[in-house]
């Protein structure tokens, strides 16, 4: 059994990896301009140019991967020939990147003019003094050209050319903003999606995984409580389906099951916001979060997403079980157990009830996956703040940091729910015995 831990372990590692790379490139080549979508259609070739420079999208695909999936700070570390460090800001909630002198000081560095490097220190008490640098920082590389390597104010590791009057443009609250003697090069700093930090988002500017722990968490309070409704109910009517086979309990539960199960999620939604809300106007029709305790004051705003989860994941699981304990109910050991005269309770319970649960059990544990799909509709129709509306706010503003992480965190789940599909079948099954 630990031997095919280990491999399936390996497996579903290289699975991760393999889709790590197709959810990259893919992304990499779908249709939109990241440039045109975080700044609008106004900007100019300069100031597009200037944007995809400061954020590496001008690199090749390959490095923007590399960076993606394990950082940059190691090669921007190289480059500078100091280490570099990351701090949190409490108060705009984003990350600075700095640069961790012999001392321990830690400094950004900036330049108006391309001749001047002015030195940004960060004081103990967050405070900052600005001071400049001498002559002997700039270094001859092997262009000839005198270069030196620091930490931009905006987070990026850069190298500065002497007397180079390039612009850069930044957009500000206000209004754009250009200054010269910007970089040549830069090397835009993140941990990489092994590290948790999977990039800032070109939508918010925050950190992704800020934003998308928030979300994580909502989705599975929701999948999480709709799962414990559904899974339970469904079995219970799967089994008095099952052993009250073709009477009308029987045909009422698994025609309404197949009903509600072939109804898209965005339909039953819908209608059951018409029927609560408009019509009966007893629960809310729409998820709105103004606090994190919103969801723990008002839960009833949860009842509806958690009805509509629970139609469409009942009917399928439902049939499974009914179709498990009807075979179960016919088969030799149990018709021998009815001859000896033992109570139906008991024949149920003892001898049909672990057998007939092989399947639906199996097949709860992978559906956990086509629950977090009918969420992504579910969350949309809401407006429940969880994983799936933020995928598809997301990828409608081709915020690639933030589709490329969420879909990883949809890809984990998929893939260790089927190692733990594999690993309770076989405690539920003596027969099946890995190698």
């Amino acid at each position: 059994m630990l031997n095919f831990i280990v491999k399936k372990a390996f497996s579903l590692l290289l699975t991760l990896f393999l889709a790590s790379l197709l959810v990259f490139f893919f992304l990499e080549i779908a249709p939109g301009n990241i440039a045109i979508n975080s700044l609008g259609n106004t900007i100019t070739e300069e100031q597009e140019a200037s944007f995809n420079a400061q954020n590496g999208l001008d690199q090749p695909a390959i490095t923007r991967y590399i960076r993606w999936l394990i950082g940059s700070d190691w090669t921007a570390q190289s480059a500078v020939g100091k280490p570099l460090t990351r701090l949190y800001n409490e108060k705009n909630r984003q990350y600075s990147w700095w640069v961790v002198d012999t001392n321990g000081t830690l400094y950004q560095n900036y330049t108006q003019d391309g001749e001047t490097m002015i030195r940004v220190e960060r004081q103990p008490d967050g405070s900052e003094i600005e001071t400049e640098m001498g002559p002997e920082i700039w270094k001859t590389d092997a262009e000839g050209f005198p270069t030196f390597w620091g930490v931009t104010r905006e987070g990026q590791a850069a190298m500065w050319v002497k007397g180079e009057k390039l612009e850069s443009w930044v957009l500000t609250k206000a209004a754009w903003k250009n200054s010269a003697g910007a970089p040549r090069k830069y090397i835009p700093l993140q941990m990489g999606l092994l590290r948790g930090d999977p990039g800032v988002s070109f939508f918010t500017g925050r950190p992704v995984m800020e934003t998308l722990v928030t979300r994580i968490k909502n989705t599975l309070l929701l999948g999480g409580i709709a799962f414990l409704v559904v899974m339970p109910l469904a079995l219970a009517l799967g089994m008095l389906a099952g052993l009250n086979e073709g009477t009308w309990i029987d045909r009422f539960l698994s025609s309404t099951s197949l009903l509600a199960t072939g109804t898209p999620e965005f339909v039953s939604g819908i209608l059951l916001i018409l029927i609560f809300t408009l019509w009966l106007d007893v629960l809310p029709g729409a998820v709105v979060i103004t606090n994190d305790n919103s969801l723990f004051e008002k839960p009833s705003m949860l009842v509806l997403p958690i009805l509509t989860l629970t139609l469409i994941e009942l009917g399928y699981v439902l049939r499974i079980t009914r179709t498990s304990m009807v075979e179960v109910m016919r088969t030799n050991y149990i018709r021998t157990a009815q001859l000896k005269g033992l109570p139906r309770w008991q024949i149920v319970l003892k001898h049909a009830f672990k057998n007939a649960m092989m399947a639906p059990i199996t097949i709860i544990i992978q559906h956990i996956n086509w629950l977090i799909g009918g969420i992504v509709v579910v969350e949309s129709v809401f407006g429940y703040p969880g994983l799936g509306s933020y995928v598809r706010e997301a990828a409608l503003f081709k915020d690639v940091f933030a589709v490329e992480a969420a879909a990883m965190v949809f890809i984990i789940i998929s893939v260790f729910t089927q190692l733990f599909a594999d690993i309770i079948y076989t405690y539920l099954n003596p027969r099946i015995r890995y190698q």
